[in-house]
């Protein structure tokens, strides 16, 4: 059934993106603008971001994940790396991750190229998640299909009790990424659809150079 959304409306005036009042490194705006996404208590996971691959059939795909660390050097991320999103990153790792907090009315794009963290990094984030986390990493084989619920259930079941009272060790095909960007751009809305976007790239000398770009 055809659905018409024409009508949706919404005037975007809550704040400004001006020139001047931007840092020269767009990880500390990042950073400024996330921790105020988190101030305003309006949005639930301040940190899910949708991370864009190109699939190894040719297509693109969006997923939201969660953002796990915001380090100088960019953005990290835990998954499965034999999940669809892993193997696509493994063929190809230009990626794109973007995050949309409609409270504050401002959206951030990011471009770069995505490379496995040290496997310290990823023990040490894997021994800090719950152990139901913990667990559900072992037992899932992440994109593959499964006959139902009930397989997982069971072989969870079946993987509680073989780590009952033993340490749940990182599996080695799960752990972190991290996105070191080459372009970031920041989107601010603003009334009448002439939004501020500012958008950060990396020069051939890996200084960041930033353009206004029309809405």
């Amino acid at each position: 059934m055809e659905k018409n959304l024409e009508n949706y409306r919404k005037v975007y005036k809550k704040d400004e993106l001006r020139l001047e009042n931007l840092e020269k490194n767009p990880i500390t705006l990042f950073q400024q603008w996330f921790a105020y996404a988190e101030s305003l208590g309006a949005i639930d996971e301040a940190n899910a971001m949708t991370i864009s691959t190109v699939g190894l059939d040719g297509f693109p795909k969006n997923r939201v994940v969660l953002l796990k660390k915001i380090k100088e050097e960019g953005f990290v991320f835990y998954t499965n790396y034999q999940s669809e999103k892993g193997k696509s990153i493994a063929k190809n790792p230009r990626v794109s991750l973007s995050f949309f907090w409609p409270a504050a009315e401002r959206q951030v794009i990011i471009t770069g190229t995505a490379e496995k963290v040290s496997e310290e990094e990823s023990d040490a984030y894997f021994n800090s998640r719950p152990e139901g986390s913990r667990l559900g990493a072992i037992v899932s084989p992440q994109s593959e299909p499964v006959a139902n619920r009930e397989v997982l259930e069971k072989k969870l079941k079946a993987t509680e009790e073989e780590y009952k009272n033993k340490t749940i060790k990182r599996p080695s095909n799960w752990g972190g990424y991290l996105v070191i960007p080459h372009a970031i751009e920041f989107w601010q809305g603003r009334p009448n659809r002439l939004h501020d976007r500012f958008k950060y790239s990396l020069d051939k000398d890996n200084k960041w150079n930033v353009i206004r770009l029309a809405p």
